[in-house]
């Protein structure tokens, strides 16, 4: 089946409660956004990514975007998560799994890993769907996907 939304087509908006407060993605509308959708809080690859992003913060702040974790877990789940092992990388609520599902990341196990690079006007630029969810697009990954994007009209 293929995933959707593709590349070239506009990104579904959404609105979740989050780590940092409510997400809007139309709220996001002149920014580059990275969806990082992941299976779960506080299990063994999703620690292993998140802490990655925190432990390099150069490479992460440089990717210019703003970036945001998605999973099914509720808020004082991701708080915890957060907390326990100082993640920098605010995390959204999609208890209902509305979201995962209008994006295609959501199968029988519940959310699957996936990253949605969407560009400045909320098109879908860039979509990496792992087969097994046992590894992450590291930070240098993201960075590659985001050079793949047309630079911003200045």
């Amino acid at each position: 089946m293929a995933r959707t939304p593709k590349a070239g087509e506009q990104a579904p908006d959404f609105e979740l409660q989050g780590t940092s407060g409510p997400f809007k993605l139309s709220e996001h509308r002149g920014e580059r956004v990275v969806l990082l959708f992941y299976p779960g809080d506080n299990t063994p690859v999703c620690l292993k990514q998140m802490c990655s992003y925190r432990d390099r913060p150069e490479a992460f702040a440089a990717l210019d975007a703003t970036i945001v974790g998605i999973s099914a877990q509720d808020l004082d789940s991701h708080q915890g998560f957060i907390d326990k092992n100082s993640l920098t990388v605010p995390l959204l609520a999609d208890v209902d799994k509305q979201v995962a599902k209008a994006y295609s990341a959501f199968g029988r196990m519940g959310t699957k890993r996936a990253v949605i690079v969407i560009d400045e006007d909320g098109i879908v630029r860039h979509r990496h769907d792992h087969l097994l969810g046992l590894d992450y697009q590291s930070v240098d990954d993201l960075k590659a996907a985001l050079d793949t994007l047309p630079s911003p009209a200045a």
